[in-house]
């Protein structure tokens, strides 16, 4: 029996309603973003749409590349040159399908970036951080000493995170966001939190961290995301019986 190979336009579509991209406001483009081929079988997901994971995904023979970080944000020069052309006329000769979702990968509870987190820790969750679904806030089911903590996300995301002591004995309640949001710190303090966690961290997070007594880990903004385009390519293989591989560009920021 021949396997029926699934058209980018059903996955687009499906990927964008899972995600909800028609109800998100975002710094760029969700979905397809630059167009190749009318079929796929080979899906590689990845959390940049750097030059070298599209080399990465030419070598795999990838037919589209799911990624969280793609082209096209609202601040950046509109121009194809450099850096920008090169990434793009790659995608163009290779006929390769570039699909991104932002932050409505951030924001759904299952399948975001957000979720795996969760999931990793083992957190239970209570709610989320923010109006419009960012982070999470829960609790642990045994409580970890600080750096117990620290210790168990080195080896859940396999990158040491920078710890800002607070002065907890332990952890227990804890608050997260992936990403560039360690300005939600203030918000996990209210909360009631033990500890923050985020992917980067400001000069000023390391004062608010100390004098209001919570527990700060900046986990790498690559880190802390790259567990929602995972869940997300494995759900469209799932659904449209794709072969499936992420890649991991190293990145310790």
């Amino acid at each position: 029996m021949t396997r029926e190979v699934a058209s980018i336009k059903e996955i687009r579509a499906w990927a964008d309603q899972l995600l909800n991209v028609a109800g998100m406001q975002d710094y760029c483009p969700n979905g397809l973003q630059v167009e190749g081929k009318a079929s796929v079988n080979v899906l590689i997901s990845g959390v940049t749409a750097s030059e070298a994971l599209i080399r990465a995904a030419i070598a795999q023979h990838a037919d589209a590349i799911l990624v969280h970080h793609g082209y096209f944000w609202r601040s950046e020069n509109p121009t194809l040159e450099g850096m920008k052309r090169r990434r793009i006329a790659l995608l163009l000769q290779h006929d390769i399908n570039l699909l991104a979702y932002h932050l409505p990968l951030d924001v759904h509870p299952e399948l975001g970036n957000n979720a795996y987190l969760r999931d990793k820790l083992g957190i239970q969750q209570e709610g989320v951080l923010t109006s419009d679904g960012l982070g999470g806030i829960g609790h642990l089911a045994n409580p970890l000493t600080p750096s117990a903590l620290a210790a168990q996300l080195a080896k859940e995301l396999n990158q040491t995170p920078q710890h800002i002591a607070g002065g907890n004995k332990q952890i227990r309640r804890l608050a997260w966001c992936s990403g560039a949001a360690q300005h939600l710190i203030e918000r996990a303090h209210r909360l009631g939190a033990d500890a923050y966690l985020s992917g980067e961290v400001s000069e000023q997070t390391y004062h608010f961290a100390v004098e209001n007594r919570i527990d700060y880990y900046a986990l790498g903004h690559h880190a802390s995301e790259r567990g929602g385009v995972q869940y997300l390519g494995e759900a469209l293989a799932r659904q449209f019986n794709l072969k499936h591989h992420f890649i991991d560009v190293p990145n310790p920021i």
